[in-house]
């Protein structure tokens, strides 16, 4: 049976390690826009965008996303729609909407004052142990530890711990040891610096040893089980999909509706959207009939198949193929969430990836 124990270092470990790795960050830390400011408001949005999204991507919405909301009023104040069309194409929109709750929250509850206590900004939604962490310390040098997926790999291998990280032993070790290793003095640069290490050196697969300023200190490298630490990650079983999105014209306008609380994208607008058993004939358009009604309260008459889109979404694969249908009576549901929107007016909808593209089919 292979030995799961690890234990924490001793003071002269750390203290090497904490040393070297300062040293490398100021050297070679990259140039990103949250990184020349220590405004908790653009800490705490950089730290929800980067949630499960790489830097890359993330740079530009940033910029996007403070030069409309440039501050804590600002988003509070901002219509929801807003804030998702912004958030557009970045995912997990939920992180969206929960931005926005927090942004009222702390309006309402802390005069538009992002708070200092790590309690109190626990308490804001959308906001864990490890946010509140980082955006403490970076924005205020609070000692607090972080731990995300980066740190996670970087840590499991400075321990060359064998277990599950993601279980409640391996997260017990791994956050003590990440409090154990914070420097008394800048703490927010030090926390960074082991983001910036996991993200650019101590990768996932091939890490960068060659280049690691903390190699020499690493038993994982000296033992050459990088390939086997941290423990893998079950692999996700996926589930295949069959979808239809439905493109109801009624002259130059689209049918549109927005995803109800508990869908998929909840708060974003899209075209009718189906999941489908049958794939032809009759017994597809009585399915497409049906759940068109059901949804906006239109008959319809299904048309030709514009495109088919493979695309997945968290652990479903899915083939979405994309129909027009021309509406034949009916009246759009009440309450305002299914619209007749013009094709030109459809770049003023947050809409999901794939509603993007079925609108730009239509331009």
């Amino acid at each position: 049976m292979t030995d799961v124990s690890a234990s924490l270092p001793d003071a002269a470990w750390k203290t090497r390690f904490r040393r070297r790795l300062i040293a490398w960050f100021r050297r070679s830390a990259r140039d990103l826009p949250w990184r020349r400011t220590r405004d908790p408001y653009a800490v705490w949005i950089s730290e929800i965008m980067l949630q499960q999204t790489q830097v890359v991507t993330v740079v530009g919405y940033f910029e996007r996303f403070l030069a409309a909301f440039p501050t804590t009023a600002a988003l509070a104040a901002a219509d929801e729609q807003q804030v998702l069309r912004l958030w557009e194409g970045l995912g997990y929109y939920r992180r969206a909407r929960q931005l926005h709750a927090a942004a009222k929250t702390i309006l309402a509850e802390h005069g538009g004052v992002f708070p200092r206590d790590v309690q109190r900004i626990r308490a804001l939604p959308g906001i864990g142990r490890y946010t509140a962490g980082a955006i403490a310390s970076i924005a205020w040098d609070a000692p607090e530890p972080i731990l995300e997926a980066n740190t996670i790999r970087v840590f499991s291998r400075l321990l060359a711990y064998r277990g599950d990280p993601a279980r409640n032993a391996g997260q017990r070790l791994l956050w003590d040891f990440s409090a154990s290793v914070l420097p008394a003095k800048h703490s927010g640069l030090f926390n960074q610096a082991l983001m910036e290490l996991g993200s650019e050196i101590c990768s996932p697969r091939d890490p960068q040893c060659g280049r690691c300023p903390v190699a020499s200190l690493c038993p994982t490298r000296r033992q050459g089980l990088q390939a086997v630490i941290p423990l893998p990650k079950r692999k996700t079983a996926y589930e295949d999909r069959h979808e239809t999105a439905v493109i109801v014209r009624r002259g130059a306008r689209v049918a549109l509706r927005r995803c109800a609380p508990g869908e998929r994208w909840a708060g974003l607008w899209d075209f009718p959207r189906v999941t489908v058993t049958a794939q032809r004939g009759a017994a597809l358009r009585d399915q497409l009939k049906s759940a068109v009604a059901s949804l906006t309260g239109l008959a319809i008459e299904p048309g030709r198949r514009l495109t088919t889109i493979k695309h997945g979404v968290t652990r479903f694969r899915i083939t979405l193929d994309c129909r027009e249908a021309r509406c034949v009576g009916g009246r759009l549901l009440p309450g305002g969430d299914v619209r007749w929107v013009k094709i030109s007016d459809l770049e003023s909808y947050p809409l999901s990836v794939t509603g993007r593209k079925i609108g730009r089919l239509l331009e």
